[in-house]
């Protein structure tokens, strides 16, 4: 299983559940959770996928359309 960290402009429960339906919908991912207590209001996302790449990109595309930001943590 491969995890993979962004960091997020997410503030709140309800930024978290207005990312919800865009994150559920992405093939690959397994699971999620953000952290809103770390200073980077860190995603966590736990995927199966081999390349991460192209899901990286894709969840950093569905923030954008739910109106967040989202940035990977190397």
């Amino acid at each position: 299983m491969n995890i993979i960290k962004f960091k997020t402009s997410l503030k709140c429960g309800g930024c978290i559940n207005a990312i919800r339906p865009h994150l559920n919908k992405i093939d690959g991912i397994q699971s999620w959770d953000v952290d809103l207590d770390s200073p980077n209001k860190t995603l966590s996302v736990n995927t199966e996928a081999p390349s991460t790449e192209d899901l990286q990109n894709t969840i950093i595309i569905a923030f954008k359309k739910a109106g967040y930001s989202a940035e990977l943590i190397k």
